[in-house]
């Protein structure tokens, strides 16, 4: 799974096959098809752990951290340091949404679900920053978070397609800055 899970972030669903993996692990196909009988299944299955580590790692981080501003720093920050470290250089769902009209159903509804988790999770920051008169919203918290997760993709993105892990940076901080930047007090 793990070396499917680097396949897809490399790739995408078309961009590999079980000879991909037989090949470097060793193995026969067939001893792949005896625990994923289809690619769908395998690939809905690295979903599905990705996902639960990501709910995992977002909770506890939320529970670790009450500083909104740092948490937001911190998942965009995320995303450049694998652009430059790897092991995952690219979020597997964002791969696979692009491919998302030619995934089966119910891999589908994984990747989904993964950009739905992390919606959730960005909105409760948003809101928690809002509340605490750190931030500056120019939309509702949902729309926010929304606005900066699909900026974070696409930068990254854009980064992969220039070969230039600085551009997502470029792209990223002032999207991030934008939100956090107070408006100043007036006095009268």
């Amino acid at each position: 799974m793990d070396l499917a899970r680097l396949l897809i972030a490399n790739g995408g669903y078309n961009g590999f096959s079980y000879a991909d993996i037989s090949k470097t692990l060793g193995v026969t196909n067939a001893s792949i098809h005896y625990h994923f009988s289809a690619k769908a299944d395998l690939v809905k299955a690295v979903v599905l752990q990705y996902r639960e580590n990501g709910r995992e790692t977002l909770a506890r981080v939320l529970a670790e951290n009450d500083d909104p501003v740092a948490l937001l720093r911190m998942f965009v920050d995320h995303w450049q340091r694998c652009l430059r470290e790897g092991p995952l250089p690219f979020c597997i769902c964002v791969m696979l949404a692009s491919e998302m009209a030619l995934l089966p159903d119910y891999v589908a509804d994984e990747v989904q679900g993964h950009f739905d988790d992390l919606s959730s999770w960005l909105t409760e920051v948003v809101t928690r920053g809002d509340n605490a008169g750190l931030l500056t919203l120019q939309a509702t918290p949902l729309q926010e978070a929304r606005i900066l997760m699909t900026v974070v993709h696409g930068a990254l993105i854009s980064a992969r397609a220039a070969r230039n892990p600085d551009l997502y940076g470029e792209i990223v901080m002032p999207a991030l800055e934008r939100l956090l930047v107070k408006a100043p007090v007036t006095r009268h």
